[in-house]
């Protein structure tokens, strides 16, 4: 049987330097690695040595989209498990983000916040 495990995903961004920036501070995460890339687009890796976000801006952006959650293929959220829930809510407050849906569940708690891109992200401790 392989070990598969998941190395990064990619994600279309309005700015991946602004993204990346946030992140840093909310998780204290790095980046790894930013440049040219797709399509003319720049990118920006950003998180630790064995994963990572690959945020991606293309030349132009189309604005308006559909909810994630009702588009076959849409990335509905982003999970990332801490040690202190608590003191990453109060990062995520001081960064100007709202959490919500709070709560206890079998086997841990979480909240969910949207960035600037109105990206969902959610954030549990186990």
């Amino acid at each position: 049987m392989s070990n598969a495990i998941l190395e990064h995903v990619n994600v279309t961004v309005s700015d991946p330097d602004k993204t990346a920036a946030v992140l840093g501070r909310l998780f204290e995460w790095h980046v790894r690695w930013e440049g040219a890339s797709k399509n003319d687009g720049r990118t920006v890796h950003v998180g630790t040595e064995s994963s990572y976000l690959a945020l991606y801006t293309p030349p132009k952006m189309k604005n308006g989209s559909i909810a994630s959650y009702l588009t076959s293929g849409g990335l509905n959220h982003i999970a990332v498990v801490v040690d202190n829930l608590d003191e990453i809510e109060e990062r995520v407050l001081t960064a100007g983000f709202k959490p919500y849906n709070q709560g206890n569940y079998d086997p841990g708690r979480r909240f969910y916040f949207l960035d600037h891109d109105e990206i969902e992200y959610e954030v549990v401790q186990y």
